[in-house]
């Protein structure tokens, strides 16, 4: 008996799999394709490096594909709850308490992960510390580089970032 891997993604996240899958099927594939019988059409493919080329880029967009239907078939949609405690899907706003500055963030799935747009994994030194918490609540987590951070939780909101 085999488990699948459930991917926890919000519906944002799922909404984007779902542009980048119709793109993929709808663009990409299709554009791949004309690549592929014009480079067919210059002759020998054994020494044909835009066919080369082509059949690469083909592999990729054909991964991609199967990817994405095996994240959605078994994704998890994270629905944001009224609790007022942190979990997947919720805004939290944490302060710093060694400088008093304040970090603001979204904790969503592995997958949705991107410290650049502040969406953070719960699977994160920092996400494991704080599922759970409450509004008020402090704790201190360890960064992989084995630095320690004590914060106290500010806010916890439902709102988009």
């Amino acid at each position: 008996m085999s488990t699948k891997r459930v991917f926890e993604l919000t519906q944002d996240g799922v909404d984007r799999l779902k542009d980048e899958l119709i793109d993929l099927e709808e663009n990409k594939r299709p554009q791949n394709l004309q690549q592929l019988k014009e480079a067919r059409e210059q002759g020998d493919l054994s020494e044909n490096a835009d066919y080369d080329a082509a059949r690469t880029e083909q592999s990729k967009i054909e991964a991609r594909i199967n990817e994405i239907n095996n994240i959605l078939k078994y994704a998890k949609i994270i629905r944001n709850s009224d609790k007022d405690t942190i979990e997947i899907g919720k805004v939290v706003t944490i302060k710093y308490l060694d400088n008093n500055k304040t970090k603001k963030f979204r904790l969503v799935g592995t997958l949705e992960a991107n410290p650049m747009l502040n969406k953070i994994s719960v699977d994160s030194p920092i996400g494991k510390a704080l599922i759970g918490l409450e509004l008020g609540s402090q704790t201190t987590y360890k960064t992989q580089t084995n630095k320690t951070f004590q914060i106290e939780v500010v806010e916890i909101s439902n709102e988009n970032i």
